[in-house]
């Protein structure tokens, strides 16, 4: 579970984010602080887990950013999102050149903060998981998945994204379910074969991960369920 903690002085919207968090599958939030002051001690505390800082500018009594040389100097592998309203170029330049992974101009859709908190752990995941790097792994560290996602749309012959929707959205209103071909099939009321093809696919896209099940018969069983690391692509083609 990603420990994420809230910075925040207006209570309605911590509150808020905290919601918005626990609507992102392996996010909780572990902390919220309302003043510079006790974001710092949760900071500097080492015993109280942080992966994340959801970090508001405007407080009333403080700059949300005299957090950030604070973080630098704990050395702690905690990265940071803004959430504000602060949209002038002097606030964003300042949050870039520290190092934010991140930043959301009040208001916003979830959609946007979803996309945010996935797309982090996505780059987290490449990062803690891999000791060397092609220049393609940081390519997506550095710029984005820009260049996949806009590969992945593109699908193959034969499928055709109103049928995909239809299983993505299915696939995500159960996101913690194991199915097989014909459990889908049937719930979304297409063909086996045609199901087949689209999760073959949605597997190679890494978005669902395959086991393979034997029964009496011997015969195999392929069942399929979300990777969570990858629910954001997945959502694209919700839409």
């Amino acid at each position: 579970m990603i420990n994420v903690l809230i910075v925040d002085d207006d209570a309605m919207v911590a509150e808020l984010n905290r919601c918005y968090v626990a609507q992102v599958p392996g996010f909780t939030c572990c902390a919220t602080a309302s003043t510079l002051q006790q974001a710092s001690e949760l900071v500097l505390n080492k015993q109280q887990p942080i992966d994340l800082i959801l970090l508001d500018i405007y407080m009333q009594q403080d700059n949300g950013l005299d957090l950030l040389p604070v973080l630098r100097q704990a050395q702690r592998p905690i990265d940071v999102i803004v959430i504000s309203s602060a949209a002038d170029a002097d606030n964003i330049k300042k949050s870039l050149n520290y190092g934010v992974v991140d930043y959301l101009i009040k208001p916003f859709q979830f959609s946007r903060f979803e996309e945010a908190l996935t797309g982090w752990r996505q780059k987290k995941n490449l990062m803690d998981n891999q000791q060397y790097y092609e220049q393609a792994d940081v390519d997506r560290l550095i710029r984005g998945n820009l260049q996949q996602n806009s590969e992945s749309k593109r699908l193959p012959k034969g499928l055709t994204p109103q049928t995909l929707r239809t299983i993505c959205l299915w696939i995500d209103a159960h996101p913690g379910n194991e199915f097989s071909t014909d459990e889908l099939a049937n719930a979304v009321n297409i063909s086996r074969v045609s199901c087949r093809k689209y999760l073959i696919w949605l597997a190679q896209s890494e978005i669902l991960f395959t086991s393979i099940h034997y029964g009496v018969t011997g015969r195999p069983v392929y069942r399929y369920r979300l990777q969570a690391e990858h629910y954001a692509l997945l959502k694209q083609y919700c839409q």
